[in-house]
């Protein structure tokens, strides 16, 4: 079977060019499925397999298997998926480059060529992580901020550098440009790409949970961890099982005075309920026309949120507006337009839907303001409901998200004086300590930027400001937004309020707050008060946002700034006066929010020569970055005191021949959590604590303590980031009671001692170590380090009740094998302490994907699933990882 066979390849009619492609409808009308009635998701899988047709890593099955698919079944078929380009982000891209240089320097070790690593498709990197929010509140906290931020990663740069001269086919945006998902939709993806005269759906993997943002314009696409990136630059396919898709109807229009984050919020609720991970979302209905393209934007952004592996929107005539208006050529808009009508993919009110696995239904009427927290972001409050559920919070049990107070704790308050010339002020529980305007959700969105900016401007003409304890920071997704706040002359109000830009990168939402004023910092630790961030981003795991706010909401960008101006969450903010104006009369909210009609005033200013002046220069946007020497030869020269890049373990005396799989025998438990432990908890991320197992091995480099940076900046180095693995400071291991942070016992003594100390003395006596987990573990970002660090603690298999798809992606793509309990069970269920001895038995080199194992734990046996769910995946195991694969890969070829 081969593509012209079936007659599939067919002319496109484009006005410049002639240009063909795979058409889906020709498949049917061989007898191959229904192609009419699948969803839009599933028929750009399905091009893809058609046109990467090989019958080596495509085959016909996979074809017919997709053309095939049935809504209702969950598909046990893999298939592998071949996506046109890569994107990374900084935190990921530098250990992707380590990786891959590391992956050169054992090629050229083993006699072969280190040229042959290369990308195979194109790749993005953008540098957008590194943002540390140190100078703000002032109008040179931009320059401050970057100039410390090249002082403390100029190594880093360096290594980019001499990537982007040594990797062929790589592209890297300097510091600066913007967040890489919000540079992804309003300049990379041109939804319908053409090489070689052939058009096709464009499609692509990213290093970040949020890359599915891009699947508002009709681009199919997801995040995957760093190890699956690497193996995909690298020619190889990811192999999935086959998705189901839940299809979500949208009905009515908003309601004046919500916003798109308002409704995430309520898609994310609804759909943590229902339980999407490893599923398609893909929204249908005629509401969709109500929902400006950065609307849809912000709801596919927060895909890993909700748990799905993308929330989809098909291409329509507002994609079309949306490429058109941000400076798309004419060429590339009638491209997608003719293609995806040809195709079957372009969406028009009224039209019959697809078919679906399940069918949600929301009425956009009924969306009402809200927030989420204060610790997941599923967790939704109206804002009316706000005051009452903090009194609730505050006292309800840790387990059910809350913070256990005491009654008598309930009154604790601070007294602090921020300057000389300042009165004091109080700080209290529930008091807002960090505001800000952050993250790829909310930056990519004009209407509630704007919105933020015209509450800051109502507000500030009122003689409202922000309470002085209220660390504020504006950081916009691309330097656009910059433009069209200047241009609707609302900067300066923002401005007025402390809301200066601090950079164009991922800030708060990554742990890159910054440090709190002293006394602020101070009155928190020795009062122990429960603070508050609000910030407009997508994640507010515990430890996340900065490590003295115990509580974190998410909210859209104007009720960051009207909350900065409360300076309290402890506020029914619908009925309670924000603050009194000149004259001394109260002032509310409902005063100073903007209408539809004024947001509307604003953005008719934005226009498409704004992104065309931004995103066409970017090489020369950063003369800091053009000052950076670009050096060095194929084989990276690793410089062995370096505590950023380092040569990683992971390929040092790895043999040509595989190992026996084989039983792991008599091991021991290092950690063991509960219900909804994130990669957040897992991996090294933020700050490095003073006291940290990091700290020490930097302070024995010599490193001061003002110069440790953050772990993701030192992602690059393996001993720095194996420290900081489960370290996080709200981390509760079971086997530590009582205790937080990267604590555990070892069991031979009874000690508790840091997680990484425990490890140390395991790896002397060669014992075999385990992760006991419950619900949902590794929900999260697509952290590689949540499993490379895991990897290098000596740990052999992680035992949960059920995953998240990219950690259980990237364990076994280490080598660490993922295995399930069985029928809902749970270490609790069992009544496993952790103390036992525990045995894997049934391992063997003639393992089968989702096939059972026995667990032996002391004299007791149970039955526990394979995790490795396809062929492939076995055979990344026996490698012990996907890059081990790889590279024995490439020596076969050239041996």
């Amino acid at each position: 079977m081969d593509q012209d066979k079936f007659g599939s390849k067919d002319h496109l009619r484009l006005s410049n060019v002639s240009a063909q492609f795979y058409r889906l409808e020709n498949l049917e009308k061989q007898g191959i499925g229904h192609i009419s009635r699948l969803p839009f998701s599933i028929k750009i899988l399905l091009e893809q397999a058609l046109r990467n047709l090989d019958h080596f890593q495509v085959n016909e099955d996979d074809i017919v298997a997709l053309a095939n698919w049935q809504p209702k079944q969950k598909s046990e078929k893999e298939i592998p998926f071949k996506p046109a380009r890569v994107i990374l982000q900084d935190l990921t891209g530098v250990p992707a480059l380590v990786d891959l240089a590391a992956l050169r320097t054992s090629m050229s070790q083993l006699g072969g060529s280190p040229a042959v690593i290369n990308p195979k498709i194109p790749v993005d990197l953008i540098i957008d992580h590194s943002i540390q929010v140190d100078s703000f509140g002032m109008s040179n906290s931009l320059q401050i901020n970057m100039e410390k931020e090249f002082e403390r990663n100029r190594e880093r740069y360096e290594f980019l550098k001499w990537g982007q001269k040594n990797f062929k086919n790589m592209r890297i945006f300097p510091p600066g440009v913007g967040i890489v998902h919000q540079v992804n939709l309003e300049s990379l993806a041109n939804v319908v790409q053409m090489r070689d005269n052939i058009c096709f759906s464009d499609t692509v993997v990213g290093t970040d949970s949020h890359t599915p943002m891009v699947n508002s314009l009709g681009v199919l696409g997801w995040g995957v961890g760093g190890i699956e990136a690497e193996s995909v630059m690298l020619g190889q396919p990811i192999y999935m099982q086959i998705p189901q898709v839940v299809g979500f109807k949208l009905t009515g229009k908003m309601s004046p005075g919500t916003t798109a984050t308002d409704l995430v919020f309520r898609i994310v609720e609804i759909l943590r309920e229902v339980g999407v991970v490893e599923k398609f979302v893909e929204f249908y209905g005629d509401g969709l026309s109500g929902l400006s393209l950065a609307d849809r934007a912000t709801i596919s952004n927060m895909a890993p949120e909700y748990g799905a592996t993308m929330g989809f929107f098909p291409t329509d005539a507002e994609t079309l507006h949306y490429l058109k208006e941000t400076g798309r050529s004419p060429d590339v808009i009638e491209r997608v337009e003719h293609y995806c009508k040809a195709q079957g993919l372009f969406r028009t009110d009224g039209m019959h839907a697809p078919e679906f696995s399940d069918e949600i239904e929301l009425d956009l009427s009924t969306i009402e303001p809200s927030l989420a927290g204060p610790k997941r972001p599923q967790d939704r409050i109206g804002l009316s409901q706000m005051k009452q559920a903090w009194a609730k919070t505050l006292t309800a049990p840790v387990n059910q998200r809350g913070y256990e107070l005491k009654e008598t704790e309930l009154s604790a308050q601070a007294e602090i004086r921020l300057s000389t010339s300042e009165k004091p002020v109080t700080l209290a529980h529930g008091s807002v300590v960090l505001a800000a305007i952050t993250s790829c959700t909310n930056t990519s969105n004009p209407s509630v930027m704007i919105a933020a900016g015209l509450l800051a401007k109502k507000a500030v003409e009122k003689g409202l400001k922000t309470k002085p304890w209220v660390k504020t920071s504006l950081a916009p997704g691309s330097r656009v937004v910059t433009d069209y706040l200047q241009q609707g002359k609302l900067d300066g109000f923002l401005e007025q309020l402390g809301f200066f830009t601090v950079g164009y990168g991922c800030t708060s939402c990554i742990g890159n707050s910054g440090p709190l004023a002293e006394p602020i910092s101070k009155a928190i630790t020795g009062k122990d008060l429960v603070v508050a961030s609000v910030l407009s981003g997508n994640r507010n795991f515990e430890g996340r946002v900065n490590p003295l706010t115990k509580a974190n909401y998410l909210a859209s960008p104007p009720l960051v700034v009207a909350y900065a101006i409360a300076g309290t969450i402890d506020i029914n903010l619908l009925e309670d006066p924000l603050g009194t104006d000149r004259d001394g009369n109260p002032v509310f909210l409902k005063d100073i929010w903007p209408d539809t009609t004024e947001i509307a005033e604003i953005a008719s200013l934005i226009k498409p020569d704004m992104y065309l002046k931004r995103y066409s220069n970017f090489e020369t946007l950063s003369p800091l970055w053009n000052e950076i020497p670009t050096k060095g030869d194929e084989v990276y020269a690793w410089d062995e005191s370096s505590t950023y890049i380092r040569n990683p373990p992971f390929f040092l005396n790895m043999s040509k021949a595989l190992k026996t799989v084989s039983d792991i025998v008599d091991a021991k438990v290092l950690v063991k959590v509960g219900d909804s432990v994130t990669t957040d908890h897992i991996s090294p991320a933020g700050a490095i604590a003073k006291n940290s197992p990091a700290a020490a091995y930097l302070l024995e480099h010599e490193i001061r303590q003002a110069d440790f940076n953050s772990y993701g900046s030192r992602r690059g180095n393996d001993q720095v980031m194996v420290r900081g693995t489960f370290a996080n400071i709200r981390l509760r291991n079971q086997l530590a009671p009582g205790t937080e942070g990267g604590i555990t016992t070892y069991l031979p003594t009874g000690e508790q001692m840091s997680i990484f100390e425990a490890c140390e003395k395991y790896k002397v006596s060669g014992t075999p170590l385990i992760v006991l987990a419950g619900k949902e573990y590794g929900t999260g970002s697509s952290r590689d380090w949540a499993a490379k660090g895991t990897y290098l603690l000596g740990v052999k298999a992680v035992i949960a009740t059920s995953y998240e798809r990219i950690h259980r992606s990237n364990l076994l793509g280490m080598g660490v094998l993922p295995l399930q309990f069985k029928d809902g069970n749970s270490p609790d269920s069992l009544k496993l302490t952790g103390k036992e001895s525990y045995s894997i038995l049934g391992l063997s080199d003639q393992i089968k994907p989702g096939q059972e194992l026995t667990l032996k734990v002391d004299d007791q046996q149970f039955s526990v699933l394979l995790r490795l769910d396809t062929p492939v995946e076995i055979e990344y195991y026996k490698n012990g990882g996907i890059l081990h694969t790889v590279l024995r890969n490439f020596i076969k070829e050239v041996s």
